[in-house]
């Protein structure tokens, strides 16, 4: 463990007028730590992370980010090009519709090749075989490399969406419903190559949803929230096998539909 976090948020708050979205969020988040973010519809878990990600910027808070050479600085005190670049470069992003972070008009190749681009890659050689080398980790056959997305089914986009995001070897990763709307089998392995990639590569992750078993196999750390407030937080296996708020037990019991 480093001297300080990837990730430092304080106070943060997201309000839509007089609705509080999320209040007074606050952790930090380590190198090679993985945090889960479980709550029902309208717990504040999607504001979260567009806020952690830099997408809507919270009404009051910090969210600060180190940068490895000036340390931790405030995200939205940088400017909005160098936002996009940490998006494009040290971060990724894997939305729950692959349709949100892939170009459907563009090959997979090009999908997941255009992130090496965006870190300094130019030789194309390299560039296919290293895209390659991914589409093979994520189990897409290599053969369809210049096919489009479009011609995928939903979890095959999935998988080119995960490769598009670790192969430029991010710092932090945000994952939001990572396997909604995927039949259960294709969750299973979805899940399965997840925890391996995460691990493999160290990056750090945060993690939205609903399911707890998403949680319980990708998560280090757990966040409960409820009503846009963290209502309880700790080890994963230690919240989810003796939770402490009466939300978190009915939460884990599954009497509220989430």
């Amino acid at each position: 463990m480093t001297e300080r976090p990837i990730l430092r948020v304080r106070g943060l708050t997201r309000l839509y007028g007089r609705t509080v979205a999320c209040r007074n969020v606050s952790f930090d988040l380590w190198p090679g730590e993985v945090l889960g973010v479980v709550g029902e519809s309208g717990a504040g878990k999607t504001t979260l992370l567009k806020c952690l990600s830099a997408q809507v910027e919270p009404t009051d808070g910090t969210i600060e980010y180190d940068t490895r050479a000036d340390g931790l600085v405030d995200v939205f005190a940088l400017s909005e090009p160098a936002r996009r670049m940490l998006l494009r470069t040290d971060w990724g992003i894997v939305h729950q519709n692959p349709r949100d972070g892939l170009h459907m008009g563009v090959s997979a190749g090009g999908n997941v090749g255009e992130r090496l681009m965006a870190v300094g890659a130019r030789h194309y050689g390299n560039i296919r075989s290293e895209v390659l080398d991914w589409l093979d980790r994520v189990e897409i056959d290599t053969g369809r490399i210049d096919d489009r997305p479009d011609t995928f089914s939903g979890g095959m986009q999935q998988r080119v969406q995960i490769a598009r995001n670790l192969i430029s070897r991010p710092r932090l990763l945000f994952l939001d419903e990572p396997t909604g709307g995927l039949d259960v089998s294709v969750q299973a392995r979805l899940l399965d190559l997840l925890r391996q990639l995460v691990a493999s590569t160290g990056v750090a992750a945060i993690v939205v949803t609903h399911d707890l078993g998403v949680v319980r196999l990708l998560a280090h750390r757990l966040m409960v929230m409820r009503g846009g407030e963290v209502v309880e937080h700790g080890l994963t296996d230690q919240v989810l096998d003796d939770p402490q708020h009466a939300y978190s037990q009915l939460l884990v019991s599954s009497i509220l539909q989430v």
